[in-house]
């Protein structure tokens, strides 16, 4: 009977009786200045104004201390708010995970918003804790069957690794995700979805992923027009909730859709805080930020878990040089990159392969495989740049036995990385490659 009042007894330790109080000196510019609790609060903290005035109550968070006050953003407009309204000290944000939440969809804040109850975990867990000690975190595990044939193959995943998942809008990232979260062995699968339409929410979850996916699914989501306080928590939450479940031994698949959306949220956060735009726009605090969240994900300590992260990046016009991109791909082990040209041609996945690298490689294949993945690289690359002569007849058969092979094989390659893996998983997989390639 113990575990049966567990959550209830995490509820009721939630419950504040004594609150710090203060009151709302200026509202100006989209945040508020209070008065009363600047000895007393930290950066970071929550707080709940207005509670008294009836219909008008917001939650906010202190973004900045000083002898007279505390500048507070908060997570809705504060329209209506009256000089001296009261403004409560909640203290620090934390979130507390719990097993029964696999299979539901929770906000930044561990509430339920499928319309169930849902009761938290008995432990909090600090929103932005640090990474495991990088002394005594495991190695990279095992290769992973994903479902998709060129990431069994070509792109290989393995168990705590970080990849990032480079595209524009509308190429089919979303639908690529959704593969890897029914498709990737792992224990449980995380799934951050930041910023997104209101409307995608119930698509994603039971069209695309479907119900084989939120069976071991915890889909933590933040809607585009929720303050920026609370798309960015999305992230942040997402992360401990993979953490929960790693220090329970488990092998987690973290998805974040996207590091994009949480780079804005930051940056509007920063710059209401007051920090300077500098790097396009984006505050200096972008990269720490960006980093700190990255280096959570991975191996575990030894003994524990692992998360093994996929983040996307939504990068205009294939910029693979912008601000959130570039401080991204140099901290994870490999990117993927989606191209819109491929997409407009009817190719999904729509991979790029030639610029794209997993750093598993060449340790995660066989000798054998490592020589059947560089023979398709090359001959893809030979593609590459001879397919405009190709294409406007300049090209004799027979001047080049290199790109006579790549003009044979092309169409089953092409073939071949749109294609799931088959049954018997990456054996399969790297027999279909053979095949094409006509080695076999």
């Amino acid at each position: 009977m113990a575990g049966v009042f567990d959550g209830l007894r995490a509820e009721l330790a939630c419950i504040l009786r004594v609150h710090e109080v203060g009151r709302v000196a200026e509202v100006a510019r989209g945040t508020i200045r209070v008065t009363g609790l600047q000895r007393c609060a930290t950066l970071g903290d929550r707080v709940r104004v207005g509670e008294a005035h009836g219909a008008l109550a917001l939650d906010g968070e202190v973004m900045a201390l000083s002898p007279d006050g505390l500048t507070i953003l908060t997570d809705d407009v504060p329209e209506g708010l009256p000089i001296g309204a009261e403004v409560k000290l909640c203290g620090q944000s934390s979130i507390s995970p719990d097993d029964s939440w696999i299979g539901r969809i929770v906000d930044p804040f561990g509430r339920a918003l499928d319309g169930r109850p849902l009761f938290r975990g008995a432990v909090p867990r600090a929103l932005r804790s640090a990474a495991p000690p990088a002394a005594q975190r495991g190695r990279l595990g095992a290769r992973l069957s994903t479902g998709v044939a060129v990431f069994d193959t070509l792109l290989p995943l393995v168990r705590g690794q970080r990849i990032g998942l480079f595209a524009g809008s509308g190429v089919g990232k979303s639908s690529l995700l959704a593969k890897l979260a029914r498709g990737v062995e792992a224990d449980v699968v995380v799934i951050a979805l930041i910023g997104e339409r209101g409307r995608e929410l119930r698509e994603f979850t039971e069209r695309v992923l479907g119900p084989d996916g939120m069976a071991r699914s915890v889909v933590v989501t933040a809607t585009s027009d929720q303050s920026p306080l609370v798309r960015r928590r999305c992230a942040w939450a997402a992360m401990a909730v993979a953490e929960h479940f790693r220090d329970k031994g488990l092998h987690v698949l973290l998805l974040a859709d996207s590091i994009t959306r949480f780079a804005e949220a930051h940056r509007e956060v920063a710059l209401a805080g007051g920090e300077d735009a500098s790097l396009r726009g984006y505050p200096p605090s972008l990269a720490p930020a960006i980093m700190a969240l990255a280096e959570r994900a991975g191996p575990g300590p030894e003994g524990s878990g692992d998360i093994t992260a996929v983040f996307s990046v939504l990068v205009a016009g294939s910029d693979m040089d912008e601000p959130v991109a570039d401080i991204l791909r140099g901290t994870i082990d490999g990117h993927v990159v989606m191209d819109r040209k491929i997409a407009e041609r009817g190719r999904f996945p729509a991979i790029d392969l030639l610029r794209s690298v997993s750093r598993s490689l060449p340790e995660a294949a066989t000798p054998e495989e490592n020589i059947l993945i560089a023979q398709t690289r090359r001959l893809l690359g030979t593609w590459d740049r001879a397919e405009m002569m190709i294409q406007a007849g300049l090209y004799a058969k027979g001047s080049d036995p290199q790109i006579d092979l790549a003009m044979k094989v092309w169409p089953a390659l092409d073939a071949f990385l749109a294609e799931d893996a088959p049954a018997d998983g990456i054996g399969g997989s790297f027999r279909r490659l053979a095949a094409a390639l006509n080695l076999r």
